[in-house]
């Protein structure tokens, strides 16, 4: 008899991503195996996000497909932050769904499937870890690490944003000590991980439960009065692991950004040259509401800071557009800042009301007619930005780092491959490979680039800058090719 199979399906923002890795090595270490055939797994686990109201009505529209594979006898559970915010009011509503787990009980999933299997009635466990924090690191296995890989810092927020659902679904911060995060990340690039992105509710809030101080005297990277120790970690991260090709964190606050992260930016090459800072709205009336915490004018200040020393850097955000009381003129100030910045890309929201938010409290008088057109709105300016930005890497050479092959010509043993990589500004870049090409996943190359597409980059191999770890390569000729335009 095979081993049961399970399948995870996954709702939301890249903690979420991250959590399904974790969810999926708790179940392989107990003795489950991993499909993608949804209609022969015996445990179906749904992974979710509450922060978007969209995310929530895909959980209970693909609950209500799952009737079938629940009557066949296949467990059905439901994780992530759905599942904490409705707890046993997700049991009284979808009554075929067995295991209902927050975020902080992943590592208890294979006992209550265990239970569920044998006769047990559905059961919820949506408890926060809040004196004794767990963080479920990536397994420390024999296998050849993914070439780019997410490391948790923290978890929690104690922002309390007044759209956002993540303090209720997350808890407040709780942080990692460090030693754990150094040993993890030394782990990944031992096994041929190239780069790392270090996640967080907050990322730059961190601090370091194992310390007593935010100072590093022996380097002088600690965090000047009132910072955060963020800052110390990337150095300390620089320093211990030196094999790192590439360093990302997600998501800031812009609060948070201070001196010692910008003097990160200035002296660690390791730090790519992508800042994602959210803003949310240009409006310091709309930002007040939100309490965010910041004026427009501070903003552009700190950001301005970041960029002094990283001028190659890219930039992108994240946009709410339609919170309550939001006029022509908020928005209108929110789209002279995108074009202020420049942002590279923009990702933009409809606000739509969420439990437990302070938001609920305020009328929400925008349409949805008129949140719509707003979005449209953005979008189209933030297209024509994000062609310019892509326009002006053209006949430029990039560092390219090479996440694996795309659907072009991967079937297909005699015709050219694409593969696909992103640079160290984020942009996703395809290039063309011949059928014998090694497979240059998690190396480090570099690509001429020869067109824009409309979200992406079309380039030209020109050399293999540092060959993954863990593989022997040789570098590929270079060869001049017309793509066809492939919109990401």
């Amino acid at each position: 008899m095979g081993a049961r199979c399970f399948t995870v399906r996954t709702f939301g923002c890249q903690m979420n991503v991250h959590d399904s890795e974790r969810i999926g090595e708790v179940l392989v270490s107990a003795g489950w195996a991993q499909t993608d055939d949804e209609a022969h797994a015996d445990l179906i686990v749904l992974n979710t996000c509450s922060v978007r109201e969209k995310a929530e009505q895909k959980l209970r529209s693909l609950v209500g497909t799952l009737r079938p594979a629940r009557a066949r006898g296949a467990i059905i559970a439901v994780a992530g932050c759905v599942a904490q915010q409705e707890g046993e009011r997700l049991l009284a509503t979808m009554r075929h769904v067995d295991v209902v787990i927050g975020p902080d009980n992943i590592a208890e999933l294979p006992a209550l499937v265990a239970d569920a299997e044998v006769g047990a009635p559905p059961v919820v466990r949506t408890t926060f870890d809040l004196d004794e924090p767990r963080f479920l690191r990536v397994a420390p296995t024999g296998h050849v690490a993914p070439a780019t890989a997410f490391v948790t810092t923290m978890k929690g927020c104690d922002e309390r944003c007044s759209f956002c659902v993540v303090p209720y679904t997350r808890g407040p911060e709780r942080y990692r000590p460090s030693d754990e995060i150094i040993t993890e990340i030394a782990s990944l690039v031992a096994r041929g991980t190239r780069e790392v992105t270090l996640l967080g509710q907050t990322v730059n809030s961190y601090r370091d439960p194992s310390s007593s101080t935010s100072r590093d005297p022996t380097h002088g990277h600690g965090s000047s009065e009132g910072e955060s120790e963020f800052a110390a970690l990337l150095f300390r991260i620089a320093r211990e692991a030196p094999a790192l090709a590439r360093l990302r964190y997600t998501s800031p606050h812009p609060r948070h950004v201070g001196d010692e992260l910008v003097r990160a930016h200035a002296e660690l090459s390791v730090l790519v040259d992508h800042i994602h800072l959210p803003v949310q709205s240009g409006s310091d009336r709309m930002l007040k509401r939100m309490i965010r915490r910041y004026t427009r004018r501070e903003y552009l200040e700190r950001l301005g800071r970041l960029r002094a020393v990283r001028p190659q850097s890219s930039v992108t955000t994240d946009v709410i557009v339609g919170f309550p009381g939001e006029t022509r003129a908020d928005f209108d100030e929110t789209l002279s800042l995108v074009r202020e910045v420049g942002y590279a890309q923009c990702f933009g929201f409809k606000f739509s009301r969420r439990p437990l938010t302070p938001a609920l409290r305020l009328d929400d008088d925008v349409s949805e007619e008129e949140k719509s057109a707003r979005l449209t709105e953005l979008f189209e300016v933030q297209e024509t930005l994000t062609r310019e930005s892509l326009a002006a890497l053209v006949g430029t050479r990039q560092e390219v780092l090479v996440e694996g092959f795309s659907g072009t010509g991967a079937d297909a043993p005699e015709s050219p491959r694409q593969i696909t990589g992103r640079t160290r500004r984020h942009e996703i870049v395809h290039v063309t490979v011949s059928p014998d090409a090694p497979d240059l996943t998690g190396a480090l190359v570099t690509v001429h680039v020869a067109r824009a597409n409309k979200h992406s980059l079309v380039g030209e191999l020109e050399r293999l800058s540092a060959p993954r770890p863990d593989a022997t390569v040789t570098p590929v000729a270079r060869r001049r090719t017309r793509l066809p335009v492939v919109s990401v």
